[in-house]
């Protein structure tokens, strides 16, 4: 499998953005984890230009250079860290979302969100997939030579559905509980015992043929992987 972004198909764009298809969970649950809604724009962001052409296509938007930049983000576990990353920010104007606000429960201008994402239950690894690339983290920990994963959110709404759909998720994700981060928001991480091979693979399934993923995360997970397991994955899409 190669993550290079020049070898990424890319995904044709739905005729309803609401509609349940693989491409749509994916759109939304990047949303969900790193976006905002207002009663007429959809927001969304990624670090990454393979997802960022992904979600463009998907919405049948164009991408422009005026839309990428360097961010400064904090920590969510220590805000005295503060990294750098490049982000690509795509905003779709229109019905889209007053509509996703009502059918899916996404947040609108602030508002709480219930998160209703029963629709995508055939496409549940796609959206855990968005919901993985926009508010999760990955680590490797030299200590234990075991993979973190972890997902960070301000909205402890949303992390409690996210960790349902794990909980639902086949192969089965344990996870831990809910905590507090230091900057005032709230995280989860996969239980020590659960199987982050399994996860990988499981969560990326299908991802070369379509091409909606970040290539950068979708590296860093498999390559985490491979150094906690002593050999390689191989192809996560598989």
């Amino acid at each position: 499998m190669s993550d290079s972004a020049a070898e990424a198909p890319t995904p044709d764009p739905v005729e309803d953005l609401l509609s349940a298809t693989a491409a749509t969970a994916y759109f939304w649950g990047r949303v969900a984890g790193d976006g905002e809604l207002t009663r007429d724009c959809v927001t969304v962001r990624t670090e990454d230009g393979t997802s960022a052409d992904a979600l463009a296509a998907v919405a049948g938007a164009g991408r422009t250079e005026n839309e990428h930049r360097v961010a400064a983000r904090e920590s969510a576990h220590d805000a005295s860290i503060v990294r750098f990353e490049d982000e690509y920010e795509l905003q779709v104007f229109g019905a889209p979302a007053g509509r996703a606000g009502a059918a899916l429960g996404l947040p609108i201008d602030g508002q709480p969100g219930g998160y209703r994402f029963d629709t995508f239950s055939d496409h549940r690894a796609q959206l855990v997939r968005g919901l993985l690339e926009a508010c999760g983290t990955v680590c490797f920990r030299e200590s234990s030579a075991s993979v973190g994963v972890s997902f960070v959110h301000d909205d402890e709404t949303l992390l409690r559905t996210v960790r349902s759909l794990l909980d639902a998720a086949e192969p089965h994700v344990p996870t831990d509980d809910l905590s507090e981060t230091s900057s005032g928001g709230y995280w989860f991480g996969l239980a020590d015992d659960a199987d982050t091979a399994a996860f990988a693979e499981w969560v990326y399934d299908g991802s070369d043929e379509t091409g909606l993923y970040s290539a950068e995360r979708r590296r860093k997970l498999r390559r985490s992987v491979e150094r906690a397991t002593g050999s390689e994955v191989g192809e996560l899409s598989r």
